[in-house]
């Protein structure tokens, strides 16, 4: 059964999909909002995703510019829903890299057409990821099988580094959507979310100070304000304990 994704700030227009979708019985899953949807794929790799383009905090733009950058979401097709149809605006999504463009409102048609066609398309692209996520998944099977055969603590403190050095992509990529998002309700949901996708990854971080070092400077400074990663800099002289 394939996955399809829908962002859609709207609650009617993401229901309506949603329910066309499951009719079609594909696998359809809504998030809310733009930080949502794009650390859900970053997760869980849906098979194609519908984003609508003007959202509050996080835009289409933003969410597609993000996951073009990594490379395990750099290739899941991608339908814009829009209520522009200026040529520009179009233009932009597309230089971005988006697969399709619809303009709201649209039909069943329009809508089923353009999510067939981009799995037709798909379809030798996704073959070559496959293969290469088998290989990946076998590279990691190996790391275990090495990680429990390991004796020095030179070696395990190697694999963990390379751990961590593979998950920054992720943790990056919600960082700099963070970084748009200003203090209220909505960051503070944002940070929750980042929390909990990336809880692995920040308690590595807490427990081994030195494998920061993956992170760029701006990036750690954030997520201390923030209170996700704990600031374990010393104490100036002379200050009390």
């Amino acid at each position: 059964m394939k996955k399809i994704l829908v962002i859609e700030d709207e609650p009617p227009v993401r229901a309506n999909i949603l329910e066309l979708l499951e009719a079609e019985e594909f696998e359809a899953v809504g998030a809310e909002n733009g930080f949502i949807g794009a650390i859900w794929a970053q997760e869980h790799l849906p098979d194609l995703i519908i984003c609508d383009v003007m959202m509050p905090e996080v835009d289409g733009y933003e969410v597609l510019s993000a996951l073009r950058q990594v490379p395990t979401t750099a290739t899941i097709p991608f339908i814009f829903l829009t209520a522009m149809a200026d040529k520009a605006d179009i233009r932009q999504g597309m230089d971005l890299g988006a697969d399709d463009y619809l303009t709201k409102p649209f039909t069943r048609a329009e809508l089923l057409g353009a999510i067939y066609s981009r799995f037709s398309k798909q379809a030798v692209i996704l073959q070559q990821f496959k293969t290469e996520r088998d290989r990946v998944e076998t590279l990691q099977q190996k790391v275990q099988e090495l990680q429990q055969s390991v004796n020095s603590q030179g070696e395990v403190l190697q694999q963990l580094q390379q751990e961590v050095r593979d998950a920054m992509p992720k943790l990056n990529m919600a960082i700099g959507l963070l970084k748009g998002i200003g203090p209220g309700m909505q960051r503070e949901r944002c940070v929750e979310i980042l929390q909990q996708s990336c809880q692995v990854e920040i308690a590595l971080l807490n427990q081994m100070p030195y494998l920061r070092s993956f992170l760029e400077p701006e990036n750690l400074l954030l997520l201390q304000q923030l209170n996700v990663i704990k600031d374990n800099s010393p104490s100036p002289a002379g200050a009390d304990n």
